[in-house]
């Protein structure tokens, strides 16, 4: 029992004068934190924050992969340490030619030294949901605090997920950056990650990553699509063995509230800084006073990508001034179009037709003519993209029968496609890159995914006749083996294709079919019909111009009332802010993002503005392509060096 003065205790009285009256506060749980908040301690011998326990040398380029004891039932910490390698080497060119333990890596120490050590940071780590209240939502939120963290001189990053990511994703990047400098690091995975619900079995993933049933999971589930089993089996029952994804299907629409999402962890961070077992000052029985607090503490908004969205949104809604500083990496911006902005690159320049376009615009745009335009790449040394040409000239035949096409030999139909994608306001630069990103099948990924999200789409829609689900050997819809299922926390992206998980075409002409090889009206033209359905959601119109009717008019408009939340006010009031972007960046294109970000920053804050624009020529969005393909490491230096 503390002595007290008048009722006050001596231990408060002597907070107040080493803290000072304005910044005594008795710490609380945020009331968006809901279950139960685990925690883990890592020694930074076995196991650590950084590396899962790996070490610098299992993170390396061509290090194996964690193996399970049980694949079929893999642990937490089995799951944790192969989402950390993934994650990072799924970010980062960790190959020794690339930088990786000369410039970057968990072995550099943070003055820039190579070190001879593995990097393993001890530490705690600290994961929870935030919900609505509804149970539906379950953003995943982690905070990790090394055991050098000072409280005398704290310092917190933020590291939201790139791309549909899970909590691990922004590791190698925010996370190295600032577990080596002694801050704690929060994370969000901005409501995408690697929620997977196996319809077929019934089975979700938990905060963790393990499995179990969804009727058992209840509200700890992190994605749970079809919660009443009478539908579930009908579903089942007319399309079998299909999977539904947490970015695709949550119907929450989850990028409006990316930045808020970067506010909680922020908050979540203070609240776990400030807990008895680590700052926080105990203060009678039941209450505890914060030490660590935003007044004294640097708040850097940072990650790359989705994660460099989301924490620019943050400090645009940042009322409360949580955060003091932003540095983020090509991030998938769409900034208030300013009819009076326009972008100069030498002797080319793109006004506001062909500039601030959002990510589904030129993602749904360059989905309808990549396949065609793969077949104009010029530089042999790049030519890794085009594994699929008989595919490529058909697609170009058939949007020649359409009229999106005016050629009508195949080679002048590829540079007319190319011709059009560049007047949409891509850069030739980025040119270089689109094939290898269109054999990933990354613009009908990002299509797909997005329209579900923006249009809060259910599983059951079946939008635009696509779904996901794994593969037998006749590429037909087949239920992932268990020991692929029960990794997906592990190594999911959290968008299809990937880990097993592939787009489906419903509406194949032989049946369901995997979507890049099946046949629309006898041709096998990458699915065509799709391409120009999820393109017809974003303009309201079809190839010919008609305003579109019916149900399809019902789903631009969803798609439209989603996208309309999503542009941003360049106003970050006066905050010290860098954003790096690469020139050659085929997935988020600089015209569409961070440079008119910048002009329309330069704009609203005018003398007031804090922000500088780095480009980086010769980069591009994906580091970790570059030790892959033949050409790209003698003509690409890895990004995320920069920011």
């Amino acid at each position: 029992m503390f002595k007290t003065v008048k009722g006050v205790s001596l231990l408060f009285l002597t907070a107040v004068f080493v803290l000072g009256i304005s910044e005594c506060r008795f710490n609380k749980k945020p009331d968006f934190i809901k279950g139960d908040i685990v925690a883990s301690q890592y020694d930074g011998v076995t196991n650590d924050l950084l590396t899962g326990g790996l070490g610098a040398s299992g993170i390396e380029f061509g290090a194996p992969a964690p193996v399970f004891a049980d694949p079929d039932n893999p642990t937490a910490e089995e799951l944790r340490t192969l989402a950390i390698q993934t994650n990072y080497r799924a970010v980062q060119d960790t190959s020794p030619a690339g930088g990786y333990g000369t410039l970057y890596g968990p072995h550099v120490d943070p003055d820039g030294n190579p070190t001879v050590g593995e990097g393993r940071i001890a530490g705690k780590e600290y994961l929870a949901f935030a919900d609505d209240g509804s149970g539906k939502k379950n953003v995943t939120l982690m905070v990790q605090i090394p055991d050098t963290f000072d409280p005398d001189d704290p310092c917190i990053i933020t590291g939201p997920s790139s791309g549909s990511r899970g909590v691990y994703g922004a590791i190698g990047t925010s996370g190295e950056w600032g577990l080596k400098r002694g801050c704690a690091v929060c994370y969000s995975d901005g409501g995408k990650g690697t929620g997977v619900h196996d319809l077929a079995t019934d089975t979700v993933n938990l905060i963790r990553g393990t499995r179990t049933d969804a009727a058992t999971a209840g509200s700890d589930s992190h994605f749970t699509a079809i919660e009443d089993p009478v539908a579930l089996d009908n579903f089942n029952w007319e399309y079998p063995n299909r999977i539904a994804v947490k970015h695709a299907h949550s119907q929450q629409n989850p990028e409006v509230d990316w930045g808020q999402n970067v506010l909680q962890s922020i908050k979540f961070a203070f609240y776990v800084l400030n807990l008895p077992e680590n700052y926080g000052l105990p203060f009678g029985r039941h209450k505890v006073l914060q030490t660590i607090t935003p007044e004294k503490t640097i708040v850097i908004a940072s990650s790359i990508s989705n994660g460099g969205t989301a924490s620019i949104r943050a400090a645009e809604e940042d009322w409360e001034g949580l955060i003091d500083g932003i540095a983020v990496s090509e991030p998938n911006l769409s900034p208030k179009v300013m009819k009076k902005l326009v972008i100069r690159q030498g002797d080319r320049k793109w006004n506001y037709k062909r500039h601030s376009k959002l990510l589904y615009d030129y993602f749904s745009f360059i989905n309808v003519y990549q396949p065609c335009a793969d077949l104009a790449q010029t530089d042999a040394s790049l030519n890794t993209g085009v594994f699929f040409p008989d595919l490529a000239e058909n697609r170009c035949a058939s949007l020649a029968e359409i009229g999106l096409l005016t050629e009508t030999e195949t080679d002048a139909q590829a540079l007319e496609a190319q011709q059009i994608i560049n007047d949409f306001g891509i850069l030739e630069e980025q040119n270089w890159v689109q094939p290898t990103q269109q054999f990933f099948e990354f613009n009908e990924a990002i299509a797909v995914t997005y329209a579900n999200a923006a249009g809060r789409f259910h599983v059951t829609d079946n939008l635009c006749g696509i779904s996901f689900a794994g593969l037998n050997a006749d590429l037909m819809p087949e239920s992932l083996p268990s020991d692929q299922l029960a990794n997906l926390f592990g190594v999911f992206s959290g968008v299809p294709p990937g880990s097993g998980i592939n787009l489906i075409n419903n509406d194949s002409d032989i049946d369901s079919f995997q979507n890049r090889f099946s046949l629309t009206d006898g041709i096998a033209n990458q699915n065509l019909n799709a391409a120009l359905c999820f393109r017809r959601l974003m303009t309201g119109k079809d190839e010919e111009g008609h305003r579109l009717t019916g149900a399809e008019r019902r789903n631009y408009k969803r798609v439209r009332q989603g996208l309309s939340a999503l542009r941003y006010s360049g106003n970050l009031r006066g905050l010290p802010a860098l954003i790096a972007h690469s020139r050659n960046d085929g997935v988020v294109p600089p015209n569409h993002s961070s440079r008119p970000y910048y002009g329309l920053n330069q704009i609203v804050e005018g003398h007031r503005s804090n922000l500088r624009y780095y480009e980086v020529t010769n980069a591009n969005h994906l580091d970790a392509f570059i030790p892959f393909f033949t050409g790209f490491q003698e003509r690409f230096v890895p990004l995320h060096f920069y920011f």
